[in-house]
């Protein structure tokens, strides 16, 4: 038994010693009372109770787990009453050896032999702090379950989180790399400036985003980074118009979650314009949360309404699924609208 197995166990036993305690305490006192004897009362439960708690130890740790969990219930009835009479006719003939040949002094009248409505009675009581028992280990066992599972799907969503959020880098160095490749081709003088600024982003991409939560500063550093880069590639014939409103400090927000509209932006429309190209990027903050749009022109080549959603592949539905699982319903709102000159990605998100 490990360290924290054997620390668990511990804890557990001084629970099960204060709940008897406490019961065994309220019972003789209680009964006491009712008798004005409390000697006899110590004496009774001092009796009872061990039996009480073989009944309720059989039950939950023996006759549920084998029978009742394992849908066995017409066998577990006739096990768990005819134990409960067993313990009736133990603590019948202790009582009557070693306390009181009048076994039942709270009863309707005094009685020194076994009776039928002794037996029922004393079955009742029994029936009673054992169903006691069982529903506090019942409420244990669910809350220890419900706890097994919130804890596995907060893995499983951190889990995947981080394979959706992995899955970014690789889809944007694969359309920068292929870039690169065809100005390498071209023997283009801008390939260096471009390796230089790709390096800069996967550093901070490989080492920056690992946390849950980036300070949106830092992300709206790696946009500008990756838009230098695009203007290396392009010239004069991108246009990008950056504006930044509000206080950005001390706000935090999803890696890499703003890049990938932005990289779709070029992907869906200045790569499939010839001429110039317009971008506008806008991040206005007001209080807790960041209003983010961008605009780009919709392709020359297919200005289809639905042309963003079903080209940009893992892009957008890598968003919607981060956005779903890593903030609460009300803690974002993203519109997507188009027609047939631009593009239009609106995203209010919480980030205070």
């Amino acid at each position: 038994m490990n360290f924290n197995t054997n620390k668990s166990y511990l804890i557990s036993r001084k629970y099960h010693v204060i709940f008897w305690g406490v019961y065994f305490l309220f019972n003789t006192f209680r009964w006491g009372r009712y008798f004005n004897d409390y000697l006899y009362s110590l004496k009774s439960n001092l009796l009872g109770f061990p039996i009480h708690m073989v009944s309720c130890y059989l039950n939950i740790f023996v006759f549920m787990p084998f029978l009742i969990y394992r849908k066995k219930y017409v066998l577990y009835v006739i096990t768990i009453l005819s134990t409960i009479f067993i313990m009736v006719m133990v603590k019948y003939n202790l009582t009557y050896l070693l306390i009181s040949h009048n076994v039942w002094p709270e009863g309707p009248e005094p009685i020194d032999k076994l009776t039928l409505n002794y037996i029922i009675e004393m079955m009742i009581g029994e029936l009673y702090v054992i169903g006691f028992v069982a529903a506090i280990k019942i409420t244990f066992d669910f809350l220890k379950e419900h706890k097994r599972v919130a804890d596995l799907e907060k893995t499983q969503l951190e889990t995947e989180l981080l394979f959706l959020k992995n899955q970014i880098s690789p889809h944007f160095f694969f359309n920068t790399l292929n870039n690169i490749y065809s100005l390498a081709v071209e023997k283009s003088n801008k390939t260096p400036k471009i390796i230089l600024k790709l390096s800069e982003l996967m550093r901070y991409m490989l080492y920056e985003t690992k946390a849950k939560r980036q300070s949106l500063q830092n992300e709206i550093l790696c946009i500008q980074n990756y838009l230098d880069l695009e203007r290396v590639r392009y010239n004069d014939s991108l246009e990008v118009s950056m504006n930044i409103s509000g206080d950005i400090e001390d706000k935090e927000i999803s890696p890499i979650l703003l890049l990938t509209f932005v990289e779709n932006a070029f992907k869906h429309g200045a790569n499939k314009n010839i001429g110039d190209v317009k971008i506008v990027i806008n991040f206005k903050i007001i209080e807790k949360f960041l209003y983010f749009t961008i605009i780009n022109p919709m392709p020359l080549i297919t200005r289809h309404k639905d042309h963003f959603k079903e080209s940009s592949g893992i892009g957008l539905e890598n968003v919607k699924k981060r956005l779903a699982l890593g903030y609460d319903k009300n803690d974002y709102d993203l519109k997507i609208k188009s027609n047939k000159k631009k593009f239009v990605v609106k995203l209010k998100i919480k980030v205070g």
